[in-house]
């Protein structure tokens, strides 16, 4: 019979084990360090009080990410804490309890309304240059024939209301695909309505975005150049839209049953 000890009676099973329970204590440990790269240090809702981060063990290395285009580096761990003011109440006194409007909600970024701080920086293609722009500015892009051109069709919000006409669609030039459609309000000022919040009656010459009663259509942000969006731009624009699917109308924040 072949001995198996290594020494004394310690043997290959046992040092399979070890080394098993080893390798799992620091998975648990690395997979802790990991998870705690964004969203730290946490925060009590209630107090507002900042928890610590803790020691190296629960703390990784910060990760730096190169962006392209010459843009720099960008490292979630640099960015400055923001100290901010929720333009809302608590619906009652406990942690984890709905903040409640008190002012203009799509305008202040509660709730669904929230927008993240992005860079004021446009998206851009493989080859640098912006990647979502007005349809007539690429040649080499089209609205397929067999597919109902916005353009010229009437915007109806979500009370029947009209919003405005479709005055231009801005593409996605790396996928091919509407992003915005550039909607001039009943009150001259021209906005964007993410396409994706869109329903295209094509036969009837109309297009429904649910999201907004057609009066809040005017006092969507737009974007300051006319030609190019940045992140921050559609950021606030996605944030407004979206959040009328609660607070455009009142009975949209009450329980269905």
């Amino acid at each position: 019979m072949t001995d198996s000890y290594i020494v004394g009676t310690f043997d290959i099973t046992e040092l399979v084990f070890l080394a098993f329970v080893l390798f799992f204590i620091a998975l648990v440990f690395y997979l802790r360090r990991e998870d705690r790269r964004e969203g730290y240090p946490l925060e009590d809702e209630a107090t507002g009080r900042v928890e610590s981060l803790g020691g190296p063990l629960s703390r990784a290395s910060p990760k730096i990410f190169h962006l392209p285009h010459g843009r720099g580096v960008a490292s979630p761990e640099s960015v400055a804490r923001e100290r901010l003011d929720v333009p809302g109440k608590r619906a009652f006194g406990s942690n984890g309890a709905p903040y409640v409007p008190t002012g203009d909600p799509l305008i202040d970024g509660i709730g669904p309304a929230s927008w993240a701080n992005r860079k004021p920086l446009p998206d851009l293609t493989h080859d640098g240059r912006p990647r979502i722009v007005p349809l007539s500015l690429d040649a080499h892009i089209a609205i397929a024939s067999q597919d109902p051109n916005p353009i010229g069709m009437t915007v109806l919000g979500a009370d029947g209301g009209i919003a405005g006409k479709v005055t231009e669609v801005w593409i996605d030039r790396a996928e091919h695909v509407i992003r915005y459609l550039s909607v001039l309000t009943e009150t001259g000022k021209t906005v964007l309505a993410p396409m994706a919040m869109a329903v295209v009656k094509g036969k009837h010459g109309k297009i429904i975005i649910d999201a907004l009663n057609a009066a809040h259509f005017a006092g969507a942000p737009v974007p300051a150049a006319p030609d190019e969006i940045t992140f921050y731009e559609e950021e606030r624009i996605v944030a407004y839209f979206g959040g009328g699917y609660l607070y455009a109308n009142p009975r949209r924040q009450e329980p269905v049953l």
